[in-house]
């Protein structure tokens, strides 16, 4: 048997390649396996978030991303006399330098993702099962089949399911999976409309359900996403089905022709009772999984798996005590509750059969949207949860804020704003990064060699004199996912030294 590994990825969707990605950035050593023999080519997950566009920006491929997606900033909202036109976001995103929702198939992400791996001599291992998983002391035996039959022993010291809602990693780990069912079937499509404007998302309310067509580009021009009318014939899903639905949702003539893929499917509330069981983790669909609503699926998976990669990655390679480990559940599984919660919402005011709930979709919520253009704070708020920029980690057992906080600009636990513009990309690069805001004579060398001493490797000092996120004299330090553990005022830095000696220990040879 060879050499164990740091850690074994099961699953190779978005968020299992992103997992890979972070722990390639900081030296882990591993193996990434998935079932499928070849990647999705389906569209499936359709659109990136702001945040996560900035999460993926140390890797490299955010701007082939953007490259092949479309950026839409507006919905119309479809009316029997009119059209309401609203934009995505327009407000509350002046700290990115993504303010807009990326409209780009799943098959595309996992394209990007895979080339970026290739790059970095990474061999995601296709036609590669999990068949089971057994804690032999320090170790987790892993045993892989490949097609054909042929199995393989592999010993990890942590492994992590990004294996989507029927996981083996979870199942095996013992880990419950709790929610429910919804009733309603929806319909998925990826195909051409004629007589839909480009650059822009379609909703019609209907009283028997909702009907949206998404701005995809490939590999379709849209993606169609509806609900069957209730009492309907559950027959094959094919394009006279999806053409009478349109028609009776719509209530104009839209062409749908040259469909790439339909199907159909049921939706699922439900969260893992726990993020982890010992050496095993769960990322992704592995750990929560939810209605579309406000595309924040694939989004969370992938900031699941930049929240744990770097933390597996240094623990592995003795540069930071275990107890990371336990701060990957209690950063990400709020997140997770949250969005469940937001999208359940969100899903039951769009579908709803009640007769009140059903008038205020079809009627009230139409004629009432433009006056919510006038509501600032609600309207900076909904745009910060749906892009995900309004993450934070601010109770996290890792998050310290210092003797003075900030009393403007990030807090401990903040994700690191894009302000002043270029801060995130000066910031991107792999490890820890100490901003130090103010004079520049405050932070001399001398004061940082014995600061960092063991520590050179890990940590990047950026001294911003007056470009800076924050008004004051102020230092914080970012962690490699983006977020803040230690912020303070003032230039006395024997609280940051004794998060450093806690959570990045020195290394003296």
């Amino acid at each position: 048997m060879a050499a164990p590994l740091d850690v074994l990825v099961v699953g190779a969707g978005p968020t299992g390649l992103a997992l890979a990605a972070q722990l390639r950035a900081y030296g882990a050593s591993f193996r990434i396996v998935d079932r499928s023999v070849d990647r999705v080519r389906e569209s499936r997950a359709l659109a990136i978030q702001p945040r996560t566009l900035e999460a993926l920006t140390p890797f490299g491929v955010t701007g082939e991303l953007m490259g092949r997606g479309n950026p839409a900033i507006e919905v119309r909202m479809h009316l029997p006399r009119h059209v309401v036109q609203l934009p995505l976001f327009d407000i509350g995103l002046a700290d990115t330098a993504y303010p807009f929702l990326l409209f780009l198939s799943q098959a595309e992400t996992e394209s990007v993702l895979s080339e970026h791996l290739l790059d970095q001599d990474v061999d995601v291992e296709r036609g590669t099962e999990l068949v089971h998983l057994e804690r032999t002391g320090a170790f987790v035996t892993c045993r892989l089949r490949r097609e054909g039959g042929v199995e393989e022993a592999v010993e990890a010291t942590y492994v992590v399911g990004c294996d989507g809602a029927h996981s083996t990693v979870r199942a095996q780990a013992g880990i419950g999976f709790e929610g429910y069912a919804y009733p309603q079937t929806f319909l998925l499509a990826d195909l051409e409309v004629d007589g839909l404007e480009p650059g822009a998302v379609h909703a019609y309310m209907a009283g028997a359900g909702v009907l949206f067509f998404f701005p995809l580009g490939s590999p379709a021009t849209w993606r169609m996403l509806t609900m069957r009318p209730p009492r309907a014939p559950d027959t094959p899903v094919d394009l006279g089905l999806l053409q009478e639905i349109t028609d009776q949702y719509a209530g104009v003539r839209l062409a749908l022709r040259d469909p790439v893929w339909m199907t159909d499917f049921r939706l699922h509330n439900r969260g893992a009772a726990r993020y982890r069981s010992g050496p095993f983790f769960l990322a992704g669909d592995a750990a929560h999984i939810h209605s579309p609503a406000g595309a924040q699926g694939m989004n969370t998976g992938i900031q699941d798996a930049l929240n744990l990669g770097w933390k597996l990655a240094l623990v592995s390679r003795g540069r930071a005590p275990e107890e990371w480990l336990g701060t990957y559940e209690a950063e990400r599984a709020p997140v997770g509750r949250s969005v469940l919660r937001f999208t359940d919402k969100a899903f039951t005011i769009a579908t709803s059969s009640n007769p009140v709930i059903r008038f205020a979709r079809t009627r009230l919520a139409p004629r009432l949207a433009p006056l919510a253009l006038w509501a600032t704070v609600p309207r900076r708020l909904l745009f910060r949860t749906v892009s995900e920029l309004g993450i934070h980690y601010r109770h996290s057992p890792a998050t310290t804020a210092g003797p003075l906080s900030p009393r403007r600009g990030p807090r401990a636990g903040d994700r690191l704003p894009d302000l002043p513009r270029g801060l995130q990309a000066r910031t991107s690069g792999p490890g820890w990064h100490l901003l130090l805001s103010g004079p520049p004579a405050l932070w001399g060398d001398e004061r940082l060699v014995s600061l960092l001493d063991g520590r050179n490797d890990l940590v990047n000092v950026h001294r911003l004199g007056d470009e800076s996120p924050w008004t004051t004299v102020t230092h914080g330090l970012v962690r490699p996912d983006g977020h803040l553990g230690y912020a303070a005022r003032g230039a006395h830095l024997e609280g940051l030294r004794a998060y450093l000696d806690r959570w990045l220990p020195a290394e003296h040879r």
